[in-house]
């Protein structure tokens, strides 16, 4: 959601903090503001929209001070305006805020009561308030956010700068991240890694339910019940965070681009290629010893979990249950503490996930977790991490996440068949052999990009899309359907193709592009009739399949992007790249945001 960062620091700040924005305007883009504090004095720059409008205010209008927050925002309560941006401010401290206060309506009438006035809609001023109620009362600013936070309910991250205290940030966490970054003579406070990377690599992560007093000397660290805590210093790889789009027009393209290299590095964590076999140490959790796998994810890691299921049910005959994250503690699904529960994020702090995950966790069951962010909450609270090596994914619309985290499925799905007994040695051997072929195919695919720019041109002027798919390529119709929205904003919907004459046929007239993903499997025909539905309504057909899949179908079609013939294991990893690059070219061709569409925000650390 939002992205917070603080600095303590001996030279002006305000610039810095803006460059630690910039790592964090994935988080949210809605709106970013600066404050910092000069002779004590607080004062503070807001801008509307993207960071580059706060840049220039602040280029036209400075800040000094060697102490400030920085915000940039994804709007919860209150619409994307300065003046709901953050940071908010009352005579004596300002705050910024990631999540949601989730009971501000009664904190706020209660305020409103004791007669301190409101100039915003957000949730976050109730928090300005309440701490400015207790500094009137002739707290000092650490007992006042003492008393404050336990009347705070919902999931927050929140850093407070107060007047006339230009040695003094409180930090506080429950839910979304919250980093402390140590240097020399500073301190520094951040959504993640990568916003302090400019600055340094030596961290500690805030626990649920702590806070923190950070001065020039250091931090004292409090848990919920205010007792002073030791959270780990650790190095962070947050350095190598620091990525440019390089000769790309952004970020989705290059990330696009590098999923042939990022998929061999992510295989090679789980295969071993010299010998054809699953590393001894990729999964060491012994699937001989489960009796099911109870999975959860959101967004497209949940279209992968789909995916996933095939393959653990086909190859390991192990049955998988897979809900959408924000559903699954509320479905009530009996658990047994035999099942393992799988979650699958890229940034291993998505809320309804790692909710999924905790809940999961209160029931006993082993925690398995496929994520991108080793130092992240999920990761640390899981018994068995599965890493991602997919590297920093900074387009909002996933793209080598997704198919990094369908490589570690893939992975662990053939692991889970050796140790239960359903595939033999030469079975793994030929599967771990086509696995290991996926960085060259994927390169093939990616040499369809002008075909592909070709096609979207005439995407880019429709207003409705229909995707269909049979088998994992199901999943692969959900997930293109949904990146075409996410970043072009044409409206589309995936189905499974049998569920064509169930309802979505209605659809079909002479100006319903159809996208099939069809590779020639054993479901191809059975596609293809239905492909046959549509042709007969009039519907343009586009075609995504190899080349036998080509030369059996006789229908005439819109387009054909005809990929290279690929063993079934791996065809949905090669699938998703040119439903990638189609979402990709349709939005660049109607000219929308690409890397960040509206209302989205890369990491969703809120319910």
């Amino acid at each position: 959601m939002c992205g917070i960062v603080g600095i303590i620091g001996r030279e002006q700040v305000a610039p810095l903090l803006v460059d630690a924005l910039k790592q964090l305007e994935y988080r949210g883009y809605d709106s970013a503001g600066v404050a910092t504090l000069q002779d004590g004095v607080l004062d503070r720059r807001r801008a509307e929209g993207k960071l580059v409008n706060l840049d220039k205010l602040l280029k036209e209008n400075p800040l000094g001070g060697t102490i400030g927050l920085g915000h940039t925002r994804w709007a919860t309560h209150g619409a994307p305006t300065v003046r709901n941006a953050h940071p908010h401010t009352t005579p004596r401290l300002a705050v910024i805020h990631n999540g949601i206060i989730e009971n501000f309506a009664e904190l706020r009438a209660m305020l409103e009561k004791d007669g301190y006035v409101f100039e915003t809609e957000t949730d976050t001023e109730t928090v300005a308030h309440l701490v400015t109620r207790a500094l009137d009362r002739g707290l000092d600013p650490v007992e006042a956010v003492r008393e404050t936070l336990p009347q705070l309910r919902g999931a927050f991250a929140i850093a407070i700068m107060f007047k006339g205290e230009d040695d003094l940030l409180i930090a506080a966490r429950n839910g979304p991240p919250l980093a402390v970054g140590y240097g020399d003579g500073e301190m520094y406070l951040g959504s993640d890694a990568i916003a302090l990377a400019p600055f340094t690599d030596s961290l500690s992560y805030l626990e649920d339910g702590d806070w923190a007093v950070l001065t020039r000397s250091g931090v004292v660290i409090y848990d919920e019940t205010g007792a002073t805590v030791e959270r780990p210093v650790q190095k962070s790889a947050g350095t190598a965070f620091l990525v440019s789009k390089g000769n790309h027009r952004h970020f989705m393209e290059k990330e696009i681009h590098e999923q042939p290299e990022v998929i061999s590095h992510t295989l090679a964590n789980y295969l071993d290629f010299s010998k054809g076999t699953i590393r001894t140490d990729a999964a060491p959790i012994d699937f001989a010893k489960i009796d099911r796998i109870a999975a959860s994810a959101c967004g497209t890691a949940y279209y992968a979990g789909l995916i996933g299921k095939y393959w653990f049910e086909r190859i390991a005959r192990l049955p998988v249950d897979i809900d959408v994250a924000s559903e699954f503690r509320y479905r009530e699904m009996p658990l047994s503490k035999d099942s393992l529960a799988l979650f699958v994020s890229q940034s291993g702090e998505t809320a309804d996930t790692l909710a999924s995950l905790r809940y999961c966790k209160q029931q006993g069951l082993t925690i398995g977790t496929i994520v991108n962010v080793r130092e992240s909450t999920m990761a640390r609270e899981s018994n068995t991490v599965f890493p991602t090596l997919a590297g920093p994914e900074v387009g909002v619309a996933s793209t080598k996440a997704f198919t990094c985290q369908l490589a570690v499925l893939a992975s662990l799905a053939v692991a889970a068949g050796k140790m239960r007994g359903t595939i033999n040695e030469d079975e793994e051997r030929q599967l771990v052999r086509e696995l290991s072929e996926i960085p060259r195919y994927a390169n093939q695919a990616l040499r369809l990009e002008p075909q592909i720019e070709a096609i979207s041109r005439d995407l880019s002027q429709v207003k409705h899309v229909l995707y269909l798919g049979r088998g994992t390529s199901f999943p692969l119709a959900l997930e293109g359907a949904l990146k075409l929205k996410e970043i072009s904003y044409i409206h589309a919907e995936g189905y499974a193709a049998g569920e064509l004459k169930h309802g979505p046929i209605a659809l079909i007239d002479e100006s319903m592009p159809v996208i099939v993903i069809a590779p020639y499997d054993h479901w191809f025909e059975k596609t293809v009739s239905n492909m046959q539905e549509v042709a007969a309504r009039g519907g343009k057909i586009i075609l995504i399949t190899d080349e036998k899949g080509a030369a059996a179908s006789t229908l005439k079609t819109m387009h054909t992007i005809v990929l290279p013939d690929t063993p079934e294991i791996i065809a949905p990893i090669i699938y998703a790249l040119p439903i990638q690059m189609l979402a990709y070219y349709t939005a660049v061709f109607m000219g929308t945001d690409v890397d960040q569409p509206r209302n989205l925000a890369k990491s969703v650390t809120v319910e």
